[in-house]
């Protein structure tokens, strides 16, 4: 374990105590749920966008390629790709 300092803004770090204390854990154990709940979602996005593209590159109809390349601008930019 490693001992990290961290400055939260004053509304973050009290929806942090709100939900360490409904959830019955130090505000310290819930920031690391949160932060392992981020990285875990950051991968998962990582791996969807990287299966995306591949999908993209090998697509040979025009209108798989235009959808993969709209999901893939959704992924990229969020949103609509097409507004």
């Amino acid at each position: 374990m490693v001992r990290q300092s961290v400055s939260l803004p004053a509304k973050v770090a009290k929806r942090v105590r709100s939900m360490a204390k409904s959830r019955r854990l130090s505000a310290n154990r819930m920031l690391v749920e949160l932060v392992e709940d981020g990285i875990a979602a950051q991968e998962r996005r990582r791996q969807e966008f990287f299966g995306l593209a591949e999908k993209f590159r090998k697509a040979t109809d025009p209108r798989e390629t235009e959808r993969l390349g709209d999901e893939l601008g959704r992924l990229v930019f969020g949103g609509h790709a097409e507004d």
